[in-house]
């Protein structure tokens, strides 16, 4: 039987849900030390101000989609900004 290796892919929810499924001892003989940053991170966070009413109403419509309310309002704005 032939051991399954660490995913080579760039997306972080898809690395978040192998190792939700998976152990780092599973892989050492993988692992190795690296420098440097591996994932960079340049998006900048805006607040958006919202009434309570608001917020409940975006996560409840996030968690019937089974994502964060974050990700769902993100997902809005690119798509407005896709149709505009």
């Amino acid at each position: 039987m032939s051991r399954q290796k660490i995913p080579q892919i760039d997306s972080i929810q898809e690395l978040a849900a192998f190792w939700d499924t998976h152990d780092l001892t599973e892989f050492e003989d993988e692992l190795e030390v690296v420098g440097g940053t591996v994932f960079e991170h340049q998006a900048e966070l805006v607040a958006v101000p919202l009434q309570p009413t608001e917020v409940e109403a975006v996560k409840r419509i996030a968690d019937s989609r089974g994502i964060g309310y974050g990700a769902l309002i993100r997902e809005w704005v690119i798509e407005k900004l896709h149709t505009s």
